[in-house]
């Protein structure tokens, strides 16, 4: 009797210890795929209705442990964090989901050269006005941040960071003098991989100047009427900026929809004329300022009757328009207030750069698409173009 009694108990004991004790199957390694900084790891799955995910785990070039995580649901995990060209090991786990782990499996491949190297020797730089232009290739899609030392001949070095996960990008560096610059470049990754900074060259920014509008008219007939009241349309570029102090300038054009059908009929077009012709990369507007019954010195910007979104067309027949961009001033209430420090910057205007330079042009339209909410009145106070005038 005790001897059965003594076999029950070793019998439960070992009954218990595999009803704790789960052994999870390794996964096996199907394909390595080497990538720039990286690598793709395909594999297969143990046959488990337990298995939870697959954790892969590493030091990366920074000497950092790493771990990657996937799912059951999938057959392959993504390591990176490579300097590239030199061999690495990965160690991956099977966990069920009660977190018993499997033995590890460790595969070791050579990553190819990171992708930071890629995009230092993707760059190119072109002159722009007032800058350059900076354009590299990324494949990989992730994160760099782009060091670029600008050098003048007196030895004057700055430093502007650039930061994108674009694969192909494309990005201005603006307010350069129009002298010879030295540009040198140094790529880093969001873990520290980084190349060397290497010079790529010596570029002298286009010299940028505003557009003279002294020689600028209306074009009436394919214009809206936006002489209402105290307004003129041509305050539009009268290089009187409105301001909210007072209203003994009264520099702005008034859209009223009494006067232009009834309603307001979105776009809301201004022609202009410049009588010359001119390529421009870039423009600044700015809203109408003194506020009639507000608060003595607070701006009317972002209000209700203030234009916000609109497109610029340009053209040398009237005819034929070719659209250089949209744009929108947005709208930074935040529960209905709009907070001092963007106040402040409205006075200074709202600057677009345009994708690229324009070609030479003489007329523009300044073709409004919405404002702050008014279904009566549009208004502007100034616009400025800035590029190579008299072209």
């Amino acid at each position: 009797m005790r001897k059965f009694i003594l076999l029950l108990f070793v019998s439960l004991i070992v009954s218990c210890e595999k009803e704790t004790t789960q052994i999870v199957e390794p996964l096996e390694v199907i394909e390595i795929i080497p990538k720039n900084g990286g690598g793709t790891i395909i594999y297969t799955l143990p046959q488990s209705n337990g298995v939870l995910y697959v954790k892969a785990s590493y030091v990366n070039s920074q000497g950092q442990e790493v771990h990657r995580i996937s799912s059951k649901f999938n057959n392959r995990i993504d390591v990176d964090g490579f300097i590239g060209n030199e061999a690495v090991e990965v160690a991956l786990r099977v966990f069920d989901q009660d977190e018993n782990v499997s033995d590890p499996v460790i595969v070791d491949f050579v990553p190819l050269t990171s992708f930071v190297f890629v995009v230092l020797e993707s760059m190119t730089i072109t002159p722009d006005l007032g800058g350059v232009k900076l354009n590299w290739n990324n494949p990989s899609g992730k994160t760099v941040f782009v060091y670029v030392d600008i050098t003048k001949e007196n030895g004057e070095t700055e430093t502007r960071i650039l930061s994108s996960k674009s694969q192909d990008e494309s990005v201005f560096v603006r307010g350069l003098d129009a002298v010879p610059l030295t540009f040198s470049i140094r790529v880093e990754d969001i873990e520290g991989n980084s190349t060397s900074t290497d010079e790529v060259g010596t570029y002298t920014p286009l010299f940028e100047q505003k557009i003279e509008k002294d020689t600028w008219t209306l074009v009436g007939n394919l214009s809206v009427n936006g002489n209402a009241w105290e307004g003129s349309t041509t305050n539009f570029w009268d290089d009187v900026i409105d301001t909210a102090a007072t209203n003994n300038d009264n520099s702005y054009f008034i859209i009223w929809r009494d006067q232009n059908g009834g309603s307001l009929q979105w776009p809301l077009d201004i022609v202009v004329d410049m009588n010359k012709k001119a390529r421009i990369n870039r423009f600044v507007v700015w809203q109408r300022a003194y506020w009639y019954g507000g608060v003595a010195g607070v701006p009317y910007y972002f209000q209700e009757e203030n234009m916000r979104s609109f497109d610029l067309y340009v053209s040398n027949d009237k005819l034929d328009w070719n659209l250089v961009g949209s744009f929108d001033i947005g709208d930074p209430k935040v529960g209905g207030t709009v907070p001092t420090d963007i106040l402040d910057d409205a006075a200074n205007g709202h600057e677009f750069n345009l994708e690229s330079v324009t070609e030479a042009f003489r007329y523009f339209k300044f073709s409004i698409t919405s404002n702050y909410g008014s279904d009566t009145y549009v208004h502007g106070s100034e616009i400025s173009l800035f590029g190579i005038d008299n072209q």
